[in-house]
C-alpha cells in the first residue's frame, strides 16, 4: 500500500471522511437469531481471553474453545454460552475439524502464539480478533497484514481504546493541525506489574542446588514436594503446546503461566508491548508515527532471557509530507517519567503514573489515561472536528468486539478501526522496534540504576532491515525481526 493511501485511511478514521465511515457502519445490523449468528472459535479462554470469549459469545455462536490449561478450559465450558462448544488443547486440531464452519476466531494467547494461530486461521478464510500487541516480532506483524489483505478477511487487534469516542475525537483534533507542527511525543507507563529482570529462570536442578546449600536438613523433602507440585501442574497444563513456537525450556510453577510470561523475551514483549498499543494509538494515528528510522535505549539491565525492570527508549521519525521530523520517547516502570520541565512548560504539575504528551509549535496534548479517553489541549483551544462515533452495545471492550462482527456481516474489513492492514500491523511494527533497542542495551547501571545508552538500531522500515546489523556487537538482533518456527508451525 502506498504512503498516500495509508495517509488517506488515517484521515478517514480521524473523521475527515466521515460520510464513508457513517455509511459503512450504519448499514449493518447483526441478527439475534442463533441460526443466523456467525460461528465462533475462541483460542485462549483465560486472562484477557476470558472476557474476549464472553464478548464474542454475545454476538456469535461459540462452537469450539481451546486452551492449553485444561482446568481453564473445563471452567469455561461450564458457562451457559459455551456448554455446546467442543474443547481442544491444540488449536491446529480445532481448525482441522471446524475450519470450514467457523466465521470468526478470537485469539487471546501469550504474545508468541498470536501469529501462529492467527495466520493459520486467516489462511483458512476465518476472520480474526487477535489480542495486542498483534505479534511478538516485527516480521510477523507485517505478514499478518499481508495475509489479511490477500485473504480479504475482517480483522481487529484487541485495542479497545479505538472504540472510545474520546480517543477518536482526539485523533481528529491532532489531524486537524490544532497543535501546529508536531516535534515531540512522550509516553510513559506504570508497567511492568509483573516480575522482570536478569537471572530469573528456575529449574528443578537449580532449585535442588539452592535447597541443599541453604537448608540441607530439609532439602530432600522440599525437592520432593516441588517435584509433586510440578507433576500436578503438568497434568493440567499442556506445556509443549503452551511453548508452541518458542524454544524448549523447563516448566516452573508460576514463572511463566498464567501471567508472568509477559516479562520473558521468548514469550512476551515487555512493558512496551503490553501498553504501548493502547497509549500510542492516538499519537500513532494523529501524528503519523509510522516507519521510524532509528531507535536507541537505556535499561536497568537484562540477560537476553528476561526483560529489564525498566527502560527509556528514543525513536526518531523522518520528515513526511504531512509533518516535520519528530522524536518519540518511551518510559516504563512506575515513577520513570520524562523530566518534569517537559510538563512544567505546559502548566502540568501533577503527572499521572501513565500518560501521553504531544508537543507542537502552537500547543500540547496531554492525557493521563491509557487510552487517551480523557485529554487536555494546552495553549490552544479545541478545533471543530467530526469523527465516527462507536456503535454502542456495552462498554468499549464490547463495542470493539461488535465492530468486528459488523464488519464480517457487511463483508467490509474497513469497518474495523484496528484492522491488521492499516492500524494493528503498522502500529505493532513501530512499537516492537523499540524492543530491538532494549535488546541492544543489556548493560544496566549499579544497584538497579539505568545504564548508558545501548547500541543504536538504524532501521529500513520498508524492507524490515536493520541497516547497521553487520556493525552491531549485540548478538541476536535479527531474531527479533523475524523468528524461526519449529516443525509443525507455519510462518511464511
Amino acid at each position: 500500500m502506498t504512503r498516500t493511501s495509508r495517509r488517506s485511511f488515517l484521515k478517514t478514521s480521524a473523521g475527515i471522511g466521515v460520510a464513508y465511515w457513517v455509511t459503512s457502519g450504519a448499514r449493518t445490523a447483526l441478527s439475534n437469531s442463533p441460526n443466523e449468528r456467525p460461528n465462533v472459535a475462541c483460542i485462549g479462554v483465560g486472562g484477557k481471553g476470558g472476557s474476549d470469549s464472553e464478548h464474542a459469545a454475545q454476538f456469535g455462536n461459540v462452537i469450539a474453545i481451546c486452551d492449553v490449561d485444561r482446568q481453564r478450559l473445563k471452567n469455561k465450558g461450564r458457562g451457559k454460552q459455551f456448554k455446546n462448544a467442543e474443547q481442544f488443547t491444540d488449536f491446529r486440531e480445532l481448525f482441522e475439524k471446524y475450519g470450514k464452519e467457523i466465521q470468526i476466531a478470537t485469539i487471546s494467547t501469550p504474545d508468541h502464539m498470536h501469529a501462529p494461530v492467527t495466520l493459520l486461521a486467516m489462511r483458512l478464510g476465518i476472520n480474526c480478533y487477535t489480542q495486542k500487541p498483534l505479534t511478538r516480532t516485527i516480521y510477523e506483524a507485517r505478514l499478518m497484514g499481508r495475509v489479511a489483505k490477500e485473504k480479504g478477511v475482517c480483522t481487529q487487534m484487541g485495542n479497545q481504546g479505538t472504540a472510545l469516542d474520546a480517543s477518536r475525537e482526539a485523533i481528529a483534533q491532532l489531524r486537524s493541525g490544532v497543535l501546529g507542527p508536531i516535534h515531540e511525543v512522550y509516553a510513559w507507563s506504570n508497567r511492568p506489574i509483573w516480575a522482570q529482570g536478569p537471572d530469573r529462570r528456575m529449574t528443578l536442578a537449580k532449585f535442588a542446588e539452592q535447597a541443599r546449600k541453604e537448608n540441607p536438613d530439609a532439602a530432600e523433602e522440599l525437592i520432593e514436594k516441588k517435584k509433586q507440585q510440578i507433576q500436578r501442574d503438568l497434568e493440567r497444563l499442556d506445556w509443549k503446546m503452551w511453548l508452541g513456537v518458542a524454544p524448549y525450556r523447563e516448566y516452573w510453577p508460576g514463572l511463566y503461566h498464567p501471567f508472568q510470561w509477559r516479562g520473558w523475551w521468548d514469550f512476551g514483549s515487555g512493558a512496551l508491548g503490553d501498553m504501548a498499543c493502547h497509549q500510542l494509538m492516538v499519537p500513532f494515528c494523529g501524528c503519523d508515527l509510522k516507519d521510524p528510522i532509528s531507535v536507541v535505549a537505556r535499561t536497568t539491565g537484562h540477560d537476553y532471557d528476561s526483560f529489564p525492570a525498566s527502560s527509556i527508549i528514543k525513536f526518531e521519525f523522518p520528515e513526511t509530507s504531512e509533518r516535520p521530523a519528530l522524536t518519540f520517547w518511551w518510559y516504563d516502570r512506575k515513577g520513570n517519567k520524562p523530566p518534569q520541565e517537559v510538563f512544567s512548560r505546559w502548566g502540568i504539575d501533577k503527572v499521572a503514573n501513565s500518560g501521553v504528551l504531544i508537543v507542537g509549535e502552537k500547543g500540547a496534548f496531554y492525557s493521563g489515561n491509557d487510552y487517551c479517553a480523557k485529554y487536555e489541549l494546552k495553549g490552544v483551544k479545541k478545533a471543530k472536528v467530526e469523527f465516527e462515533p462507536a456503535v454502542k452495545k456495552g462498554n468499549n471492550d464490547v463495542n470493539h468486539m461488535y465492530e468486528l462482527f459488523r464488519a464480517v456481516e457487511a463483508g467490509d474489513p474497513m469497518i474495523c478501526h484496528s484492522n491488521f492492514i492499516h492500524r494493528g500491523g503498522p502500529l505493532t511494527e513501530t512499537i516492537l522496534l523499540g524492543n530491538l533497542a532494549v535488546w541492544a542495551a543489556a548493560k544496566g547501571g549499579e544497584n538497579g540504576a539505568m545504564g548508558d545508552w545501548g547500541e543504536k538500531i538504524l532501521w529500513d522500515a520498508k524492507n524490515l532491515k536493520v541497516t547497521n546489523l553487520a556493525s552491531l556487537k549485540t548478538p541476536g538482533v535479527a531474531d527479533l525481526v523475524k523468528p524461526k518456527y519449529p516443525e509443525g508451525y507455519r510462518l511464511d
